[in-house]
């Protein structure tokens, strides 16, 4: 069976039921967003509510459940900037197993509190490489499982469930618009929703400072390094993979880019109209229909993303604050 065939997708979905929440979708009716965008056909889901606070958990709670025989008690360790570690750190904890989860010595307090809540073992690094090597240094010595960010089939299918929820909600969609850090999200909602609608439009965003998935589709491989200079560090992947790559390169249908600055002008849009504080990477769909996308769908049925909101509070004011000032 194709791993990320509908009916695979199915059971994962019922897999996790116990564990996460199926998340709203909302129809957007305000005229300032309609304006902004350039089309009144647009539904958001509203992935933020999920629990964690993002999309993570999806694929968490399925790599761990998912595991072979033998390896069901023993601990997981993730890399990760901040959202990938907490729905570890979660999944851990609801599954009854330990994680060490390791995270950039500069992360959010406010991430880096939420993972130890959950009861998980934070461990710092520098930068994202030493990271990954620390990481598989702990697996090996700790025999642990990684649970990768946006890799493997477990991943892709946790994702794909997001994808699953739009089309069973959505009977006329045209256009799905999701943020793209490593590749993970998009690659399983787009498999998703391709196999439930194949004439849906896939179009991924990226910020500018991190536009690995764009360079990488462009060379037909996957980029083994990405410089990354964003505000949205939740999009800012280092790599891509080769297996999530591959589901991309059959899935997306176009990338666009996004600036830190249009990134903070969608956080400001998105709470002054419906008062959600996103994080940039949950605007990023925003930014990009308000921006590059801005009028080039109009009459087509449109569902966005809005994957995140874990921020704490003075780093997203200083954001909204900068989006209003240069809006």
């Amino acid at each position: 069976m194709d791993s990320l065939s509908l009916k695979q997708i199915r059971c994962t979905a019922e897999r996790l039921v116990p564990y996460i929440d199926p998340t709203p979708l909302l129809r957007c009716c305000d005229r300032r967003v309609i304006d902004a965008i350039g089309s009144d056909e647009l539904t958001l889901k509203l992935e933020f509510l999920q629990r964690t606070g993002s999309f993570k958990v999806r694929g968490a709670i399925n790599n761990i459940l998912t595991r072979p025989d033998g390896d069901e008690g023993k601990g997981v360790t993730a890399v990760s900037a901040g959202n990938h570690a907490i729905a570890v750190a979660y999944a851990a904890q609801v599954l009854g197993v330990s994680a060490k989860v390791l995270m950039p010595r500069k992360a959010s307090p406010a991430r880096i509190e939420k993972c130890t809540s959950y009861g998980a073992e934070v461990v710092f690094f520098d930068d994202i490489g030493e990271g990954f090597g620390k990481m598989n240094a702990i697996a090996m010595a700790e025999d642990r499982t990684m649970v990768h960010p946006f890799d493997g089939m477990a991943t892709l299918q946790g994702t794909a469930t997001v994808g699953l929820e739009i089309g069973d909600a959505l009977d006329d969609i045209d256009v799905v618009i999701v943020a793209v850090g490593g590749g993970g999200l998009i690659g399983g909602v787009g498999a998703a929703l391709k196999a439930m609608k194949p004439g849906i439009q896939v179009i991924g965003v990226e910020p500018e400072g991190a536009c690995g998935m764009t360079q990488s589709l462009e060379r037909g491989e996957p980029l083994e390094s990405v410089v990354v200079k964003t505000i949205a560090d939740s999009m800012g992947a280092p790599l891509h993979c080769v297996e999530s790559f591959a589901i991309c390169q059959r899935v997306i249908n176009r990338m666009v880019l996004v600036n830190d600055d249009a990134l903070c002008q969608a956080m400001a849009l998105i709470y002054d109209t419906f008062r959600f504080a996103l994080e940039p990477a949950g605007v990023s769909v925003i930014a990009a229909l308000a921006g590059p996308l801005a009028g080039s769908l109009h009459g087509q049925r449109i569902a966005a993303l809005l994957c995140g909101s874990n921020i704490d509070e003075s780093t997203w004011c200083d954001l909204v604050q900068r989006g209003r000032n240069g809006a």
